[in-house]
């Protein structure tokens, strides 16, 4: 009967482990190993060793493309605190509650290639809503995507808009914030402010710092809005030419693979090490309630 129950759980986890075996361990593997080979698709690879490694290091292009991805980076802490803000007024007891949660909610799920289509339009420099609504104003308007100095804070911009889908995760987590703590501290004299710094934040910190490592890994792959909205070569000067976006270039313009999966496992070290970093502060600033 063990032996046969054995079998049944073998046979119903199999699918699982087989599309585990075949589609994720060992595409890991070989391009681990192709990244120390000269593999050009459309012949065998061939065995260089660090070569490709070596090369990367220097290479003006593989700097360019970690500068401009750590640039990005900006848009993290801007995220976390427009999503917070957000959804601590979305948070209160207002009419119509319902219908603004949904409008900040909606544009979370507008596929990327449609949000990049529109934006498209928007940061058009001539005909686009962003500088006809700055010269209204009477602001300086702005090249934007065409532009150099402006293209990555078109990103950036473009990105804060989508904050809905973070908000609806510090939603849950306000919700989730004890009483008990805001009218204790309220009775003790604490201002609003100091309700949120002192009770709300430390009690929505898990979930800051799960978002802080989601963004941050994303942003490491930020490909897609770039490849639609600039060009695969990255944009005026290069300017948005992203990590992900070139190695894309190497793996599928120059069909230098084994040099694109060297790319790939640099980045997949920095991540690493960036989250390694954030969970070793984690400690200074994630509270969490069982360790009272």
């Amino acid at each position: 009967m063990a032996r046969r129950r054995l079998i049944t759980g073998i046979l119903f986890i199999s699918p699982w482990v087989v599309g585990f075996l075949a589609f994720t361990l060992f595409p890991i593997a070989a391009s681990l190993y192709y990244s120390l080979c000269d593999y050009r698709v459309l012949s065998p690879p061939r065995f260089v060793g660090l070569a490709n490694y070596s090369t990367l290091v220097r290479d003006e292009y593989f700097w360019r493309s970690l500068l401009n991805t750590a640039f990005m980076f900006i848009e993290l802490p801007i995220a976390v605190a427009f999503g917070i803000g957000i959804a601590m007024l979305l948070n209160q007891a207002v009419k119509g509650l319902p219908f603004f949660r949904t409008v900040f909610y909606l544009p979370a799920i507008v596929p990327t290639v449609a949000v990049s289509m529109l934006w498209l339009w928007i940061f058009n420099p001539d005909l686009g809503l962003m500088n006809a609504a700055l010269s209204k104003f009477g602001f300086p308007t702005f090249g934007w995507l065409v532009d150099p100095k402006s293209a990555k804070p078109a990103f950036i911009i473009m990105d804060l808009w989508g904050v809905g889908s973070g908000m609806i995760i510090y939603l849950a987590a306000l919700q989730g914030v004890p009483q008990h703590l805001q009218e204790a501290a309220a009775l003790d004299g604490a201002g609003t402010l100091s309700r949120v710094r002192h009770v709300t934040l430390p009690a929505i910190s898990p979930v800051i710092f799960f978002m802080v490592v989601t963004g941050m890994i994303g942003l490491f792959q930020y490909f897609t809005q770039a490849f639609i909205m600039t060009s695969p070569r990255g944009g005026p000067e290069h300017s948005t030419l992203f990590y992900a976006l070139y190695l894309f270039q190497n793996a599928f313009e120059y069909f230098k693979m084994g040099y694109a999966c060297a790319t790939g496992w640099i980045l997949f070290v920095i991540s690493v090490i960036a989250t390694v970093v954030v969970f070793r502060t984690s400690a200074r600033w994630v509270y969490y309630e069982e360790e009272r």
